[in-house]
């Protein structure tokens, strides 16, 4: 289900019954009845109401209710101005996300860096995000972006991070930003730290930032030069740094992918000895197998940060396995190795594919495969990349590692082969971290990690999060069968809510009196393997290709935001989802401390 549509009116009075009821606070759930009435709970009553009162009544007997999910790292600054609905996590149970991450956003920059910023980093296409903002975009400044968010008819609640590679090119220009030798005069500095506290006074969170020099631009003027975030001294994080800190506002970034040195860095920025400590979120606490030690690293380092040096750090977690899909070479992660720069470096397909049938490419790229010293966040194996799709029908449901053994060849040399010959005609998977799930679990379950990172909006041909929420729930349920659980589901529905909300500073989180309406109706029974699978839907039409979603329909049973319901597993999204502005808010920053 879920492309019907149906009816959902304002100020209509709901009435939730008898479900179990998890309030965000980390209790066991307890049966209540739950009234909404103008966008608000009204009444979370143990005894049951009268049903004759309300215009709408949802039987959630055996049905858990829960407050909204919160996804805190999301790409949806495009997709927000094309389709507003954001559909894909409203059905989930998604009722606030966050936007503006890795220091990518598009408040101060036009369509063009925009599309730059965006398209190669998050793998939206370049015509699509151009388009769509030559047509929309009529905001350059935080006041107008936050203006022009206030006019959307939002599905899910919207709040926002500035993001530091949109700052810097919207001060500095696009060359002068990616130039390794330029450094901004103290007029620009200044310029930037004003539009940066321009920002947080009309209610953003908080700055993105980058320090991993994988990410590369699109376009013309910057092809494949790292994110201009990247460019920056520390000097210049510092002074930035400073605003968040005084106004009690959030720094979420990245350390280098490669060395993850610079982590420290960021231990140290977030520490609160003899000052107040600033709230920084990293990417990412994940159980990579390249690296089985670090999910170790991410929970220690937030121990030590937050008690020995009294800071505020925490790293965002995925509930599930980080599976990525790929079609031909378009795979990410060939950034991590010289050949593979050599490859992605290349800006048509018909140079890409044309390369691997070079002899001196070939073996570079088989040497860097198996190369003993590896950095990056994947290991470089063949062994679990399995072939989905191919017009060679033989090789679909195996993997580049079996055909080795078959055909006597390198799995590198393998993929190059059937690369060369099926080009992006041959799509595979790959899992690169989270295939523990015990270890999986303790991450979720840490003090020190976030759960709601799901990327949802970009990576429209790779990765299938946007139900994070009931994969963190599957999991919960599962622990819950164990004697001594890591986590229990009320603890887990808090991870997903009002600990995001806090931490986050934003009025969300929560069910209880007075609290605006944004509830989640979930029945048990449907959170099962399914909520692990992918399949593909097409994206918005301005993006003009089929991504991969997720639809594990028989988990929610029903999506209210603002008091109006947005989604049910029976008749589908609201039909003016997308369309009104009485669904979701745009939400500002309640931290307004100075």
């Amino acid at each position: 289900m879920g492309t019907t549509t149906f009816a959902s009116r304002p100020g209509t009075r709901v009435l939730i019954s008898r479900g179990l009821v998890f309030d965000g606070s980390g209790s066991a759930g307890v049966v209540r009845d739950v009234a909404i009435a103008d966008g608000v709970v009204i009444n979370v009553s143990a005894q049951e109401l009268n049903p004759g009162s309300f215009d709408e009544v949802i039987e959630a007997d055996g049905k858990w209710v829960t407050p909204g999910f919160l996804e805190i790292h999301s790409h949806y600054d495009a997709e927000v101005v094309t389709s507003p609905g954001l559909p894909e996590s409203v059905r989930h149970g998604v009722t606030t996300v966050v936007t503006g991450n890795c220091s990518l956003s598009m408040v101060t920059v036009d369509s063009e860096d925009s599309a730059d910023l965006f398209a190669r980093v998050e793998a939206i296409p370049h015509s699509g995000i151009k388009t769509i903002l030559q047509q929309a975009k009529t905001w350059s400044t935080p006041r107008e972006y936050r203006q022009w968010l206030q006019q959307q008819p939002l599905g899910p609640n919207v709040a926002a991070m500035l993001g530091h590679s949109d700052l810097r090119v919207g001060v500095l220009g696009l060359e002068a930003a990616t130039d390794k030798h330029f450094r901004p005069s103290a007029a620009q500095m200044a310029a930037m730290e004003r539009i940066l506290d321009d920002a947080l006074d009309e209610g953003f969170l908080g700055l993105s930032t980058m320090t991993t020099r994988r990410d590369k631009l699109a376009g013309d003027r910057a092809w494949a030069e790292p994110l201009p975030s990247t460019f920056a001294r520390w000097g210049e994080y510092r002074r930035l740094h400073k605003r968040l800190r005084r106004r009690g506002r959030i720094l979420q970034s990245a350390p280098n992918a490669e060395t993850q040195v610079n982590v420290l860095a960021f231990a140290l920025t977030a520490a609160g000895i003899g000052r107040r400590p600033l709230r920084t979120s990293l990417l990412t606490a994940l159980d990579f197998k390249s690296n089985p030690m670090l999910h170790r690293m991410a929970r220690l380092l937030a121990l030590v940060t937050n008690r020995l040096l009294k800071g505020d750090l925490r790293f965002q977690a995925l509930p599930g396995p980080m599976t990525i899909f790929t079609d031909g070479v378009d795979f990410a992660a060939f950034e991590e190795f010289s050949s593979g720069v050599t490859l992605r470096n290349l800006r048509t397909a018909e140079d890409q594919y044309g390369l691997l049938s070079d002899p001196k490419f070939r073996a570079a790229f088989i040497k860097d495969m198996g190369g003993f010293m590896m950095n990056g966040l994947w290991n470089r194996r063949f062994d679990d990349a399995m072939i989905i799709d191919c017009p060679d029908e033989s090789v679909v449901g195996r993997t580049f590692e079996d055909l080795s053994r078959e055909r006597g060849q390198h799995p590198a040399e393998v993929f190059l082969d059937l690369a060369a010959t099926w080009r992006e005609k041959l799509r595979w998977y790959t899992v690169v971290g989270n295939h523990r799930p015990d270890i999986v679990l303790a991450l979720l379950a840490s003090p020190g990690t976030q759960v709601g990172f799901a990327d949802s909006g970009a990576h429209l041909r790779s990765l299938a999060n946007y139900n994070f929420g009931l994969r963190a729930l599957t999991m919960a349920k599962r622990a819950a069968q164990s004697p001594r659980p890591k986590i229990t589901v009320g603890e887990m529905v808090r991870k997903l809510t009002s600990d995001l909300a806090d931490w986050w500073g934003v009025e969300a989180g929560r069910l209880r009196v007075g609290a605006r309406a944004d509830v989640v109706v979930i029945n048990p029974d449907g959170l099962t393997d399914q909520v692990f699978e992918v399949t593909e839907a097409p994206a918005p039409d301005a993006f003009g290709v089929d991504r991969v979603v997720n639809r594990n329909d028989d988990a929610v049973h029903t999506v209210i935001i603002n008091g109006r319901i947005a989604y049910t597993q029976v008749s589908g999204y609201s039909a003016d989802l997308g369309q009104s502005r009485d669904f979701g808010r745009f939400l500002p920053s309640t931290q307004t401390n100075v």
